[in-house]
């Protein structure tokens, strides 16, 4: 059986706005991994290692970006506007459909 591996975030579908997109973008947000980073290649032992620092830096917070600090917020902010733009030029919508 073939290995799956991530296909990085700007292959992902809806745009990276899916569970391993939200984990590369919250990976940013708390600098685990360089804006740079999409993860392209990924296995699935590398994402799971990524999830789990990416869990333990949400900890603090509650897993809520309202009780984010003011610079991390703005910066959580500017990543998902980010995305949800590029989402939204691929076709991406947030209305949800009968499967949702």
């Amino acid at each position: 059986m073939k290995e799956q591996l991530y296909v990085g975030i700007n292959e992902d579908k809806d745009g990276g706005l899916t569970h391993l997109g939200r984990i590369v973008i919250d990976a940013w947000l708390f600098d685990i991994l360089p804006e740079s980073e999409t993860c392209t290649g990924w296995n699935h032992s590398q994402m799971q290692n990524l999830y789990e620092k990416v869990y333990e830096a949400w900890e603090p917070y509650a897993h809520l970006p309202s009780r984010l600090p003011s610079d991390l917020q703005q910066r959580h902010t500017r990543l998902y506007a980010q995305v949800i733009d590029t989402a939204k030029s691929k076709g991406w919508s947030a209305e949800l459909d009968e499967d949702d």
